[in-house]
């Protein structure tokens, strides 16, 4: 695959790469290929490169960086690799077709326009006269599942950016608009067991759909109620069940049941409180818990200074630059949670994310593009 004339061709070269995340579906390797292929790209363009390691059966980082200012400051940008199913899509996935001022495929707005227009723009910084600090670009692994790419970049390399760290742009499409604060998530699997029998005398067993029944009143009826946590920009807290699985054949009693649990949070929550909270509704009940997984929520606070100093930036280019909430989780959380003041910004409208006809507008991608490569230059 030759090197891309324009960012327009670069965004369609990343997406014909099928990187659909392993955990949906998608063949493991998808990630891997695509980041061997900007690696290749920017070390053609005189940019260094280096891989990072993030946990066993998964795709490594990709690090990008151009740093011409030993012990400068550094900006770091971030855009995730991997994308949700192409299953029902009604244009060609991979295809990358450009039509009526848009680039159509998975991928093309969440959120590799956002990782093209990043790459694009530290191209061209490579190329500037006047380079005033360091920047790195981490192409992360696994978002869209377990964002185990970000965990691993927060736990260990983003340590030798913090003593000068500017600040971290995390890509998401958010139609150019900062993002300085998001809810968080907390998710576990709560099982019941019971004890097997033939269904033609169920008086032998005990069934584990039947004491899930109890789980799940307590949960609607008690626990729902009583999440009313809100913040100001990111709306307000929530609970739900969405996944419940229970039993192996019609004519067996069951003897286990599992529901799956989702709690979004808003900032200043914490997992313990939630996880007690949880536990009192539920008490006296025979459940167990397990497969917690926590993203915490992005506060506004620690990044004030940097949403500050990024506001000229958009504005000079014509987008509004008031700081914005969101309800969904990003990477940003865990770069934040490790210290990172952290903004979430990109191309594109979060309505064409995860869509049977995903696009991007193009105007958008090149905007976004001059906004990474101006705050790449911009003063200290």
């Amino acid at each position: 695959m030759t090197a891309p004339a324009t960012l327009e061709a670069l965004l369609a070269q990343m997406v014909s790469f099928d990187t659909v995340n392993p955990r949906f579906g998608g063949a493991v390797g998808g990630e891997a290929a695509l980041a061997s292929h900007l690696d290749k790209l920017a070390r053609g363009w005189g940019l260094e490169t280096r891989r990072a390691a993030v946990a066993e059966n998964v795709a490594e980082n990709l690090i990008v960086s151009c740093a011409p200012v030993p012990g400068g400051e550094w900006l770091v940008c971030e855009s995730h690799l991997d994308t949700v199913s192409t299953v029902g899509m009604t244009i060609a996935p991979l295809g990358g077709k450009i039509e009526g001022g848009r680039l159509y495929g998975r991928g093309a707005c969440d959120t590799k326009g956002s990782g093209a227009a990043m790459l694009w723009a530290l191209r061209e910084y490579a190329r500037d006269a006047r380079r005033p600090r360091n920047v790195a670009l981490v192409f992360a692994v696994d978002e869209e599942a377990r964002m185990t790419g970000a965990q691993a970049f927060a736990r260990k390399e983003l340590r030798e950016f913090l003593p000068r760290l500017r600040g971290v742009i995390v890509g998401e499409p958010t139609m150019l608009l900062p993002v300085v604060a998001h809810n968080g998530v907390i998710r576990w699997r709560t099982v019941t067991r019971g004890r097997a029998a033939h269904s033609s005398d169920p008086s032998k067993g005990v069934s584990a759909i039947s004491a899930m029944r109890a789980v799940l009143e307590r949960f609607e009826t008690h626990y729902v109620p009583s999440v009313h946590g809100s913040h100001p920009l990111t709306g307000r807290a929530a609970a739900s069940v969405n996944l419940i699985r229970g039993g192996t054949a019609v004519n067996i009693i069951p003897a286990e049941c599992e529901i799956e649990c989702d709690r979004r949070t808003v900032p200043g929550e914490t997992a313990a409180q939630v996880l007690a909270e949880r536990d009192t509704v539920l008490a006296g009940l025979a459940v167990e818990h397990d497969s917690l997984y926590v993203v915490p929520a992005l506060d506004d606070a620690p990044g004030r200074d940097f949403h500050r100093w990024l506001s000229p930036v958009l504005t000079r280019h014509g987008c509004d630059a008031t700081g914005r909430g969101a309800p969904y989780v990003t990477d940003a959380s865990h770069y934040a949670a490790a210290g990172a003041p952290t903004v979430v910004l990109g191309p594109g409208d979060l309505a064409q994310a995860h869509t049977k006809d995903e696009w991007v507008a193009l105007d958008q991608l090149r905007t976004a593009s001059a906004v990474y490569l101006d705050a790449m230059r911009a003063a200290g």
